[in-house]
């Protein structure tokens, strides 16, 4: 078993038996929790590097980690995943002294502070990084390429903001 997901207020746990695991109300997902307020295919469980990060699948009634809503985010041992309105603490092990990998797959990710991150601060709305833009005379096949993530991370580590 990979860990488990508690039910806030009592109830049967739910073992996560595999890496990756789809959660809705559709009978061909992973867990399948039967309430109507849950999408067909609400969310995504993945375990990455010994942690398991949420992916919320586009859902009607959100997905929450420790009360904020979330698109992808990291999941610690004991914070609190809410489907819908369903809370679940999730429980399982993590070797001492590691961290969650950093996500760098989205300039949304990039954008939170780490207490956002973790739930202790309400992001805040900041205007995205400009994507480069062509110059003056440049036509459509001159344009510059658009900059990889790894280029926008480490010149948001180097601003002043």
């Amino acid at each position: 078993m990979l860990g488990e997901l508690v039910p806030v207020g009592g109830g049967d746990t739910i073992p996560l038996l595999r890496p990756r695991l789809v959660v809705g109300r559709r009978e061909g997902c992973d867990l399948v929790l039967e309430f109507s307020n849950v999408s067909s295919r609400h969310c995504e469980l993945e375990l990455i590097d010994g942690f398991w990060l949420v992916k919320d699948l586009n859902s009607s009634n959100g997905t929450k980690v420790n009360g904020v809503r979330v698109k992808k985010t990291w999941a610690l041992p004991g914070d609190e995943i809410t489907i819908a309105r369903h809370a679940y603490k999730i429980d399982y092990n993590v070797i001492p002294g590691t961290t969650p990998p950093v996500m760098f797959d989205s300039g949304e990710d990039i954008q939170l502070s780490l207490l956002e991150k973790a739930g202790l601060q309400q992001a805040e709305r900041r205007p995205r990084p400009p994507q480069g833009r062509p110059s003056q005379g440049s036509s459509p096949g001159n344009r510059p390429s658009p900059r990889n993530d790894e280029e926008r991370a480490l010149e948001w580590l180097q601003s002043d903001e």
